[in-house]
Order: C-alpha cells, then structure tokens, then sequence
C-alpha cells in the first residue's frame, strides 16, 4: 500500500480493475479546500491513458511490473513465440497482448511484462528502436521535396509505415516503435 504522497513517474498501482502506470502526477493545494493529486495513468493491459483525481492521503494498492528480456523466435497457432534469454525457457503469448506485433523481426530482442505478484504475463513490449529493411517502395521523384513529403514502405516484415521520398528498397530504416515512424536511414 501507498499514499499520494508516494507518487512517482513509474509507479504502477492497481485501480478499476486494472493495472496502470502513472504517467504524469501533480500535486496541487488550492487556497481554499483540501489538497489533490491530479494524474496521468496508462493501463498496462491496453495502453489507454486516462486522467485521474486523488484526493490527498488516499492509499492506493502498489503492483510490482517486471520487464524481462525474451527473444522472438517464431510465430505459430499458439501465438508469439519467445525464449527466455537465461534460462532458455520457452513460452507462447496471443498475439492479442503483442504491442506492433507487425514491427517484430526473427531473433529480435523482446520485453515481456510480468505483473509478478499474480504470477501473469501483461503483454510483450519492443525496444524503442528496431532496424527493419525495406522491401516494397515507389520510386521517389526528383525535386520533389520542397515539403515534407512522403511515400508508404512495406518493411521486411510486412509492416507498411511512411517514410521520405529518399527512401529506396533496399534501405536499412530504424523506426520509433512507439510512433510507428520513420526515424532515419542505417548505414549498412
């Protein structure tokens, strides 16, 4: 159990049935009235973020979330599969609970999140950054790139983002996996 005042970016408590991670927290203490904590949660499970009001003093029951490095093997009938990278155990997660499960590469470096006082896998999350290559873009034209302009790109996994007119196959893209973006080219 914690109180308000234990608050901190990364705590993960349980609230409305469900799990999340405060985001963002601000305590405020108006002229007249009693004080709050206005905050920010994302669910663990869903990824939804949304804005809560506490009252100050409230206890709020503490979840210990850990992140354990997997690699991605393959994907079958039964879902992800992911070997633990210590004990070289393997174990089989629904695609439901994979974040981007499109952006995910064969011997990729994966997080599983364990919600360990349940004993319960949360969901698989990517590094910030992965490298993918592109197989499938249209020719870019030249002088066009007067504006930000951009073109779709079929990566080697099949994932399509937008990526600038420069972009060829072939390239090597690292991509923000939180945005689904473009980030720059990688030198082979």
């Amino acid at each position: 159990m914690a109180s308000t005042s234990d608050f901190r970016n990364g705590l993960c408590i349980e609230f409305n049935h469900d799990i999340y991670q405060i985001v963002e927290f601000q305590h405020v203490k108006p002229g007249k009235g009693a004080a709050f904590v206005r905050t920010k949660l994302k669910s663990i499970r869903t990824g939804k973020v949304i804005d809560n009001t506490f009252n100050s003093g409230v206890k709020v029951t503490t979840c210990r979330i850990e992140k354990r490095n997997y690699q991605f093997l393959f994907k079958d009938d039964f879902g992800f599969n992911l070997m633990d990278n210590e004990t070289f155990e393997q174990i089989a997660v629904p695609e439901e609970q994979v974040e981007n499960p499109d952006l995910i590469k064969d011997g990729q470096e994966v997080f599983l999140k364990y919600y360990v006082e349940k004993d319960q896998i949360l969901g698989v999350e990517l590094p910030q950054f992965v490298q993918l290559e592109v197989t499938y873009s249209e020719p870019g034209l030249k002088g066009d790139t007067a504006t930000n302009a951009t073109k779709p790109a079929t990566l080697e996994t099949g994932a399509e983002i937008q990526v600038p007119l420069f972009v060829n196959e072939g390239d090597v893209l690292k991509i923000d996996t939180t945005t689904r973006s473009y980030v720059e080219r990688v030198k082979k």
